[in-house]
């Protein structure tokens, strides 16, 4: 995949144009390097950030190289903790582990699509929100029959197995017919085959996987969403740095960074947020 961080990013970020790069070994939580913990960048010190390495346009690992719009607020935000971008470690966290990886000192925040929730808010903080999404649907590029979930009757409807997405079309949606497969690879496969007619999950993260060099041009976003979901920066509990990353955050949204990052990271994918809940103004920490 290509690298679509726009060329000006990191001067926007207020920090040294350096090439970003995997300075914590990937996946290895520790890397065998004394980490911030908390505080402020500095020297010999790192920043564990966790993010999705299977999430073009999100966060998505090639090598190593780290790509998507979680990975250019994550790394705006170290930089404005005072952490230049080869003293980021990227962790992968996947949905299932990023509660854990909080609580265990694996990660210091997590930028990985984290919806903030009551049931998680007990266990973890949250920064932000710094985007938010909604459920939606991605279709061939030619198709004008399907413009929202109303017109999934009879329809066959691709999402991923388990998912909050596919359960909420099990449940409001009872008409379509549930194509359940094991990753969005496999659902994108299907709907360009036409094996199936649509495929659901965030908005944005449908327009990541739209805007992939091998799938420009093939799909489109329709734009109805059909739900919240608020993405937030995970914290440790009890964490100190709740205000700093949301006045990062704000600052990102003021100086056009955050715009600029929502669109190098869709380009291709023929989608537009929702401009009457984006971008959106980070919450009081501690509520």
């Amino acid at each position: 995949m290509r690298n679509t961080r726009p060329l000006g990013f990191a001067a926007m970020a207020a920090a040294a144009a350096l090439t970003l790069t995997a300075c914590g070994g990937g996946g290895d939580a520790g890397g065998g390097s004394e980490t911030g913990g908390g505080e402020t960048g500095g020297s010999g010190e790192s920043v564990r950030i966790g993010i999705k390495y299977d999430q073009p346009g999100l966060g998505f690992r090639d090598g190593e190289e780290y790509t998507g719009f979680d990975v250019d607020v994550a790394t705006y935000v170290a930089n404005e903790l005072g952490y230049a971008e080869d003293q980021i470690e990227w962790v992968e966290s996947p949905s299932a582990n990023r509660e854990n990886m909080l609580s265990n000192d694996q990660v210091d925040m997590i930028f990985a699509t984290y919806s903030i929730t009551d049931e998680r808010d007990q266990t973890v903080d949250f920064a932000g929100p710094y985007f938010v999404a909604g459920q939606d649907l991605l279709v061939r590029a030619d198709e004008s029959s399907i413009t929202g979930p109303a017109d999934l009757e009879g329809k066959n409807l691709c999402s991923v197995t388990g998912s909050t997405s596919a359960q909420r079309v099990k449940d409001d949606q009872p008409g379509a017919n549930l194509v359940e497969q094991p990753g969005y690879a496999d659902c994108l496969t299907a709907l360009e085959s036409g094996q199936v007619d649509a495929v659901t999950t965030d908005d944005i993260i449908l327009a990541g996987l739209a805007s992939t060099d091998a799938n420009q041009g093939k799909f489109k976003v329709v734009g109805n969403t059909f739900s919240e979901e608020r993405y937030g920066v995970g914290l440790p509990q009890g964490s100190d740095q709740c205000e700093a990353v949301n006045e990062a955050i704000t600052k990102m949204v003021d100086e056009g960074a955050w715009e600029e990052a929502v669109t190098a990271n869709t380009e291709g994918a023929d989608y537009s947020y929702n401009e009457e809940l984006n971008p959106p103004e980070p919450e009081p920490c501690g509520e």
